[in-house]
């Protein structure tokens, strides 16, 4: 067998959509990294996504690189760090509160939010995209999902993505103001089963989370999901938002089609999701030691599985590649099988709400100065995006 190539998941600027990374992926379908393999082609991708070999790693990740304290702690309770059986009877519960109906019945709120944030476009003709739109945006909807006003998000935003710097490389970094913002988000938690208790909220996500863990009797369990409910609902919806706008500034044909097309919001977000994933890997630890594709994998190894990559495969790309009419191979940006994203339908909807808004309210955008990008590995977006605009005649 050929050596693997090696990806330093660690080095200064190592990008997931880096050159390097499809350099390796042309070589083989996986790659040594300083954290396990890295599996790089769409099939292979799939295949592990749904391997029954493998557990979920993302809830060994902060322990693993040196976090202690109570972020931790809930992470390896919560659905994320659960199998087999718990992990389908938290699964159940969250699935059925986050029925179709459910969601379906928040899009006109979800239309309201997007409008009334899309008058951040204002008459000044700049603005920095996350902090104007993206953010508040993300902040007003999971208020809207867990029965909340509008005017609470700005605590549960900054709350939710303070908790994202976990999935970094650099997570131990963060160790104090991850467990800081957890402590905060599951006193909230304490405060939304309160309002459904006292009859103040009977029908949130929360009611319906509630009633859902009735029969348990289990008030940890059922905080530690009304956290990863904010936290995976902010911060995918927030990152998501900006790395698709970023999109759209390199493509601005693109941005003009979608504005004389709007029924293709839904095929704008799943573009969005395969090209520019926030989540730039799943990861994956296995349960026993196997052969997969010829590859030896030992039992506790850890398997990033690259989402971006497998979905820029030669025989997946486009010219253009960013094309909201093109059909695709399904993207794993979501992740796939036992653990996939909960909540990827409400970000789904969410996020055609917020595209529509913009598309009604502006007419094109331009860069203005040099987007300030969070590193490229774990989860990622634009951390400032100052954009130009001019607003739809």
């Amino acid at each position: 067998m050929p050596a693997l190539p090696y990806l330093d998941l660690t080095a200064p600027g190592f990008s997931t959509r880096s050159d390097e990374v499809f350099a390796a992926r042309d070589q083989h379908w996986c790659a040594r990294t300083p954290y396990g393999l890295a599996v790089l082609r769409h099939q292979e991708v799939g295949m592990l996504l749904r391997d029954r070999r493998l557990r979920q790693g993302s809830g060994i990740w902060p322990r693993r690189h040196g976090m202690t304290g109570s972020f931790v702690d809930f992470w390896e309770r919560s659905v994320i760090g659960q199998e087999g059986d718990r992990h389908r009877h938290l699964r159940r519960i969250a699935t059925d509160a986050l029925s179709r109906d459910f969601i379906a019945s928040l899009k006109p709120d979800f239309d309201l939010i997007a409008a009334d944030q899309a008058s951040a476009f204002d008459d000044n003709g700049e603005i920095e995209f996350m902090e104007a739109f993206a953010i508040p945006f993300a902040g007003k909807a999971i208020a809207k999902l867990i029965g909340l006003g509008a005017e609470d998000w700005r605590g549960i935003s900054h709350d939710a993505s303070t908790l994202g710097l976990s999935m970094g490389v650099d997570c131990k970094v963060h160790e104090a103001e991850v467990n800081d913002a957890c402590d905060r988000l599951r006193d909230l938690g304490g405060d939304l089963i309160a309002r459904v208790r006292t009859g103040q909220d009977e029908d949130s996500y929360i009611a319906r989370l509630t009633r859902g863990f009735s029969a348990d009797a289990d008030d940890e369990a059922l905080l530690d999901m009304i956290v990863i409910s904010i936290f995976g609902g902010v911060d995918t919806t927030r990152a998501q938002l900006g790395l698709g706008m970023t999109l759209f500034l390199a493509y601005p044909e693109q941005y003009q089609h979608f504005r004389n097309n709007p029924a293709l919001a839904t095929a704008v977000v799943e573009e969005f999701v395969r090209m520019r994933p926030t989540t730039t890997w799943s990861t994956r630890e296995a349960l026993e030691a196997f052969t997969f594709n010829d590859q030896q994998i030992e039992a506790g190894e850890t398997v990033h599985l690259f989402s971006h990559a497998s979905a820029f495969e030669p025989d997946i790309r486009a010219t253009p590649p960013f094309d909201i009419n093109a059909k695709r191979k399904a993207h794993f940006g979501f992740g796939g099988g036992a653990h996939h994203c909960l909540g990827n339908q409400v970000a789904r909807s969410d996020m055609a709400s917020a595209l529509t808004a913009i598309a009604r309210r502006v007419q094109r955008f331009w860069p203005t100065e040099q987007a300030e990008m969070l590193p490229e590995t774990g989860n990622t977006s634009p951390a400032r995006l100052p954009i130009g605009f001019e607003l739809a005649r």
